[in-house]
């Protein structure tokens, strides 16, 4: 398969204090990282693509890695995760399902073997688009305090024939959430769901 070519990378933290009630006691952390990458299908219609999958493998766990260090070096502070791709336009939305694989089990593996799926969304679009990459808890899916989003995008990114590739994650539950259901201190089973 076609080697990663690597064209730049950037994170975006965002510290969260309130959203209009009172001021959390610590603030909510929500940061994603992006990296821009040459498409090496883009143009043409390849039938066989999965092995690119296997080569994103490292990206995806250096991505996460950075991620973490970024959110203060600590897994164990991470409680939300999701991931996502923009895929330039002369590619398919196939070339972002490929990122499934690599930046789901890099964030489990970095995070200590989280169970829940990584929620994921992709799309093909131009230069300058936004995606909002959904975010669940990291042990099971129907905690809904932790059901969120992180827009992510870049200004240059993708061209024609890149992927944008996307990681996020969270440090807890959204401030203020008052959306009742399963919360995270009452999670038992080791399915990913509750």
């Amino acid at each position: 398969m076609p080697k990663v070519e690597l064209r730049k990378r950037a994170i975006q933290i965002e510290d969260i204090f309130h959203e209009g009630g009172p001021v959390a006691d610590r603030p909510y952390r929500r940061a994603a990282i992006i990296a821009v990458i040459r498409n090496p299908f883009a143009g043409r219609y390849v039938e066989d693509i999965i092995g690119f999958s296997d080569d994103l493998k490292p990206l995806g766990l250096d991505m996460a890695k950075a991620l973490i260090d970024a959110l203060g070096r600590d897994p164990k502070t991470i409680e939300g995760y999701g991931k996502g791709a923009i895929v330039g336009a002369a590619g398919e939305v196939e070339h972002g399902a490929l990122w499934h694989v690599p930046g789901g089990y890099a964030m489990r593996e970095a995070l200590g073997g989280a169970l829940a799926i990584v929620p994921s969304a992709k799309k093909v679009a131009g230069v300058g688009a936004r995606l909002d990459v959904p975010i669940t808890h990291i042990d099971a899916s129907y905690v809904r305090s932790h059901f969120d989003a992180i827009e992510v995008g870049l200004v240059d990114a993708p061209r024609a024939d890149e992927l944008l590739l996307a990681l996020a994650m969270t440090t807890g539950p959204r401030v203020h959430n008052r959306a009742g259901g399963l919360k995270a201190s009452e999670i038992k089973a080791r399915d990913g769901l509750r």
